[in-house]
This record gives C-alpha cells, structure tokens and sequence, in this order.
C-alpha cells in the first residue's frame, strides 16, 4: 500500500550511485502512484528499472542545479536584485511570508527563534504590454509601448531547518510529480467501454488525491491538505480499481506510458534560466540601457503546461509578523469600510 506522504530519498544521493533499495523502493511506487495492477504484468520491475534510475538522475540533478539559499531577510532586500523583483518591498516580503498557510504552520509546530527556516519560494511570472513613458536623451515620450513583468501568487514549499532536508524534500516532489505526469496522461486516456470509462474515472481521482497530496510542483491545492484524509480517500481509490477487470493490453499500454514518461524526464519537467533586464518598476528593458538591472531566476515548467519562477531561500522565523487569523482580517475589512464587527 502506497503510503503518500513517505519519502523514499534519504538525503545523500549522487547521480548515478544509488542504493538498491532506493530503485526497488522508486519502482514500487511508481507503481502504486499509477495503476497497482500493473504488477500483474510480466516482468513489470525488469523494464522499470532503467527508466527509475533515468528518472532519479533526472530530479536529483535538478535540485543540486539550486545555489545556496538566500537570505530574505530585510537587510538584504535592497542589495538582492531578485528579492526586489519578486516583491514590492521588506514589508510587502514580510507580510506575504507572515501569510503563507504552511511557514505559519511550520513556525508553530517546528521553528526555534532565531534559527533559520529553508524553503523554495515559487511564484508566478506574468508579463503585460502597456503604455507608458521614457526618457529619450532630453525629450520625455508618451505612450511607449512597454512590456511590465509581475509576480503572484507567492508560495513556500517543502520547508524544513535544514538545506539538506528541503533538498531532499524537493527530490522527494520532483519523482513524485513525474509519477503524476504519468498518470495524468494514462487518466487522459478515451475509451467506449463502461467499465475502461469507470476506471479512467478512478484514475482522474486519484491524480486530484496524489496533487493535494504534493504530488506536483504547484502547491496550492495541497495548503490545507489532511494527511489522514488524504490517505483514506487514496485507499478507497485503489480498492475500487483492484475490483475491476484486469485488461492485459490495457495495463501493458499503461506501463509503456510510465516508462515512456520516466524516461524522457527531461521533457516531462524540466528548469531553465531566465535573464531579464528590468527597471525599478519592472518594465522591461534592453541590455545596455541605463536603467537596465540584469536578473536571473531559474523558472520551472513541465509538459502540463505550468511554469513558476522559484527561489532557494532561508528565512528568519523572527522577523516575520503573526499571521493573522480569519477574524482579524475580517475586523481589518470591516475597519476599512467604516464598519466594526459585532463580536
């Protein structure tokens, strides 16, 4: 049985070296995340095996391409041009990690003040065409065409007090969400036949569970994810698919998908870097011009069609603010509309 929120990494992985317990363990759960069925046929963990190992080579040298973690702190939001791109300001910074679901919860139950919390920081780049004006030698021109770039929906993940372990978290997401991809495109799958369309039913269901879960690179369906819940709802999944005719040509079309996917990891899920050239207000600008900063993020994409910037940070638990409960933001509301709460 597929317990979803175990890891099979345990930290110290290097290409190309790794434990036998490692792949049989890898294998086995790229089963359990696709179809369990699987296992009816022949010679299921000879053919996994080369395209795990492909696949673990792939997502352990995706996390060791993360530099070390930066410091967002406030001290060095001026001095980082990536801090100052991602966020308005120190305070803007502050409040948005006062806010997030997961670093107040890891504050609660694991942070010591003063100590550093590690965390990779995603978040979304969006660019729009607007009109503006720029300074051309000593004449000011109107309605320029220019290009602004912004960031949203910031969000923290796989957050421990050590690099090491978030590192090792991250490897831990990154094979999960390409067991994901797999299954997503196994669920995808049409058919006439009533009980192939129930199945493929099961299988989408599954992929909401295994996404809520961490299964995927894009956190937000699993903010306020219950463990317990999750894995009940897992189980009772994979009972009913159990309970279905095993279809030879079926299940082996379905390997081959998951070996199709393993092995071309690199286009499945995949970082590139990204240079922009921007001013203070994030308009885009060409190399060379005065008030052109040159910035550099790694940007995460996968063959879903998501993508999100993402930045290794360490972040001191006590520089940031409570986060507000529901009520008190309720109380803010009501306070900025001229009205008061009746509690």
């Amino acid at each position: 049985m597929l317990k979803l929120f175990q890891s099979i990494f345990g930290g110290n992985e290097q290409p190309g070296r790794y434990a036998e317990s490692l792949i049989e363990l890898a294998i086995e759960r790229a089963v359990d995340g696709t179809d369990p069925r699987l296992r009816a046929v022949a010679g299921y963990r000879k053919r996994l095996r080369e395209p795990i190992i492909h696949a673990i080579d792939h997502v352990v040298s995706l996390v060791a391409l993360l530099p070390t973690p930066l410091s967002a702190a406030s001290t060095e939001f001026s001095s980082d041009p990536r801090l100052k791109a991602l966020f308005v300001s120190p305070e803007h910074m502050r409040e948005v990690f006062g806010n997030d679901l997961l670093l107040s919860e890891f504050r609660e139950g694991n942070a010591t003040p003063g100590e550093a919390i590690t965390a990779l920081l995603l978040a979304e780049r969006k660019e729009k065409q607007t009109f503006g004006m720029e300074v051309a030698g000593d004449m000011l021109r109107r309605d320029v065409a220019q290009i602004t770039v912004s960031f949203s929906h910031h969000r923290l993940i796989d957050l421990s007090n050590s690099e090491d372990e978030t590192r090792r978290k991250l490897r831990h997401r990154a094979f999960d969400h390409l067991i994901s991809i797999a299954l997503s495109r196994i669920s995808d799958a049409k058919s006439e036949r009533v009980e192939l369309k129930h199945r493929h039913e099961l299988l989408k269901g599954k992929l909401k569970v295994l996404q809520k879960g961490g299964w995927s690179i894009d956190d937000k369906a699993g903010e306020h994810a219950d463990p317990a819940a999750l894995q009940r709802e897992f189980d009772e999944i994979d009972e009913q698919l159990a309970a279905l005719s095993i279809d030879e040509r079926t299940l082996g079309w379905q390997l081959d998908t998951l070996i199709e996917v393993l092995t071309g990891a690199e286009q499945q899920f995949w970082a590139e870097n990204i240079d922009l050239y921007l001013d203070r207000m994030n308009i885009r600008r060409k190399a060379g011009q005065a008030d052109a900063q040159l910035i550099n993020f790694k940007e995460l994409h996968n063959v879903l069609g998501q993508n999100m910037v993402m930045l290794f940070v360490s972040i001191k638990s006590d520089e940031l603010p409570k986060r507000k409960s529901f009520a008190e933001n309720a109380d803010r509301c009501l306070a900025e509309l001229g009205l008061s709460s009746q509690r």
